[in-house]
């Protein structure tokens, strides 16, 4: 929560109001608010001249059956919005009021924080809980300076279930929705990560035989109600290159964002991956109905044929050429990060004699990836856009990505 103190007061008249605000120990249920704003009316759609204030109702959700679908609700949040999607707030309406009206008397029940994509099923936004800071706030503005009104619902109580009908899809495409395929004249040629809304992370040796980008896509697989796939495309704009020690990573610029998938974390300074950390590869699988699949392995110590200052090594895995730029990733509190990139340069075969399985550490290429997608604005805003920003400081500050609705 934040207060703003203005320079000089505001003059009421019958058009500018102070609003009443939810009073401590205020009761929500299955009520329906209000949530007002000049935000963007889709992901990256700004609202159009003459930029009316926009409104919608937007039905409570409880916290429990919240955090089991955007995760990370705490008791000073509070989450609204539709489970079939279609209403919802969105980039530019945070700090916006949400609010529900009780007699003739609109009160302010929640603060626009974040959200998931705008209006997508089973994503509700997310409020910050102004009955929480009833407190806070009267020590800032005075006790009689503010007006705080209690709110008992009449309405049912929330449904606090946990959805079970919310598709997992396999645990395949579904939980990694930051997967592409990289292909060269329709041939999958390596695995890549969506790392922005325009860049693609993969290992620079998918690109050794074949350089420039005619001919090349990325295509992501974007996961229906029904768990079905549908496989979305962009062209490659442009490709950048950072070898260390003659193996690297390549960031593909796309021609068109993937505006509303989810992109991955990016370890930046690897704080506690060391060897005997739990973690997961996901690799190419041609012969499934959804094209990744999980490996879950362990970090161990790189063999010293493979110990440099790039590498970080797992147990052994059965990997193959189309795994070429698969990620190794590892989970931190509730969120996976990005660590490794496999490495597979074409015609070169995987040590038959070796214990582990060896792949390219993220962390020596920080500011490789910070200055190159700097250097390209995401057309997003808000908690969406990449920024260098979101990108050092991942660890702290990103969310789980989840796949949504291409646009």
């Amino acid at each position: 929560m934040a207060l703003l103190r203005l320079s000089s007061p505001v003059t009421f008249t019958n058009f500018i109001q102070p609003v009443c605000l939810a009073a401590e120990g205020s009761i929500f249920n299955s009520d329906t608010m209000w949530v007002t704003g000049w935000g963007t009316i889709y992901s990256g759609v700004p609202l159009p001249s003459p930029q009316n204030l926009q409104e919608v109702d937007v039905p409570m959700v409880g916290n429990t059956k919240c955090d089991c679908l955007n995760g990370g609700i705490t008791e000073n949040m509070m989450c609204a919005g539709p489970l079939e999607g279609g209403k919802d707030s969105c980039q530019g309406d945070s700090g916006g009021p949400m609010v529900i009206r009780q007699g003739s008397t609109w009160i302010q029940a929640g603060v626009v924080s974040f959200g998931k994509g705008c209006a997508l099923p089973n994503l509700p936004g997310v409020y910050a809980r102004v009955s929480n800071y009833q407190n806070w706030i009267t020590q800032h503005v005075g006790m009689n300076n503010a007006s705080f009104i209690p709110f008992t619902s009449t309405a049912p109580v929330l449904d606090e279930t946990c959805p079970t009908s919310v598709p997992v899809c396999g645990g395949s495409a579904g939980s990694w929705p930051w997967m592409a395929s990289v292909t060269y004249r329709n041939y999958p040629m390596c695995v890549g990560t969506l790392v922005s809304d325009l860049f693609v992370m993969t290992s620079v040796s998918c690109f050794a035989r074949f350089m420039g980008t005619d001919g090349w896509e990325v295509v992501l697989n974007v996961v229906q109600p029904d768990c079905s796939s549908m496989p979305i495309a962009s062209g490659v704009e442009n490709v950048f290159f950072d070898d260390v020690l003659g193996n690297g990573v390549a960031l593909l610029q796309l021609t068109h964002p993937f505006s509303q998938v989810g992109n991955l974390p990016v370890d930046m300074y690897n704080p506690s991956f060391g060897p005997g950390t739990q973690c997961s590869v996901i690799g190419w699988d041609s012969d499934a109905d959804l094209p990744f699949q999980e490996l879950q392995t362990t970090i161990v110590n790189c063999d010293p044929s493979h110990t440099t200052q790039v590498n970080i090594c797992t147990e052994r895995l059965e990997v193959q050429q189309d795994d070429d730029g698969s990620p190794l990733l590892c989970r931190m509190n509730d969120m996976w990060i990005q660590t490794g990139i496999l490495s597979i340069p074409p015609g070169s075969e995987i040590d038959p004699f070796s214990n582990s399985t060896v792949f390219i550490q993220t962390t020596p290429f920080s500011n490789f990836l910070t200055n190159t997608i700097y250097n390209v604005p995401s057309i997003l805003d808000g908690a969406e856009a990449f920024s260098p920003l979101s990108l050092t400081y991942i660890l702290l500050l990103s969310l789980p990505a989840v796949l949504q609705a291409f646009f």
